[in-house]
């Protein structure tokens, strides 16, 4: 069985999911954590909880979802696994940091490029990966048919979905990647989203009205 864990990270309130299993395997995903203190509460709970971390994904490479991405390169040794159609924003996120009048130091450039129908594995889990282009283009889920859960980064949220005015979003792009690559999953589906609270693909089939 999978436990997930989130963490509120960052001035932008980004969620960070660790999830583990039996094994005590970890994974990191969009290591949000900005500064000493959140890189301290994600290291704190995966040392109370015995765990070890084995992987880190990026659902995609806006800035406020890469922003722990060192620390876990240089405290787990763990190299970020992501679409490659974001790398290129992967690769701007100092100078899109500038615009936030933040200063953010280049994320290492990611291990392993995930594509849509791979797997991400840790301990005895598999995720697997969906690709669902609009708020970036290569903005991925990360998908559990055995307990019916979906980590959606930004594509999707409770009541809303993500922006599209970034450099490659674009809103009807995002819109066929919700009803046609999310919406079959199943309505009982929990939705974890990069923001905001956890929703169900059904509550937002009836609720929300972007997606009427």
């Amino acid at each position: 069985m999978i436990s997930v864990h989130h963490f509120v990270f960052n001035p932008f309130q980004e969620n960070t999911y660790l999830l583990s299993d039996e094994t005590g395997e970890c994974l990191i995903v969009d290591a949000g954590c900005m500064d000493p203190g959140e890189e301290e509460e994600l290291d704190r709970y995966i040392r109370d909880h015995g765990l070890h971390p084995a992987g880190l994904v990026n659902t995609h490479c806006h800035l406020d979802h890469l922003t722990g991405n060192r620390f876990c390169l240089e405290k787990y040794s763990l190299l970020t696994q992501c679409h490659k159609d974001d790398v290129f924003l992967l690769e701007g996120a100092s100078g899109h940091a500038m615009i936030f009048g933040m200063v953010v130091s280049r994320p290492p450039a990611p291990g392993n490029l995930l594509s849509d129908g791979s797997t991400v594995k840790f301990g005895d889990s598999v995720l697997e990966v969906i690709h669902v282009p609009g708020h970036s283009p290569g903005s991925i889920a990360l998908f559990s048919a055995e307990e019916k859960f979906v980590l959606v980064g930004d594509v999707l949220f409770q009541g809303s979905i993500g922006r599209t005015d970034l450099p490659g979003g674009n809103f009807n792009t995002l819109l066929d990647s919700i009803k046609s690559r999310l919406f079959p999953l199943g309505d009982e589906v929990r939705v974890l989203p990069g923001h905001g609270p956890t929703t169900t693909i059904g509550e937002e089939k009836k609720h929300n009205p972007f997606l009427a």
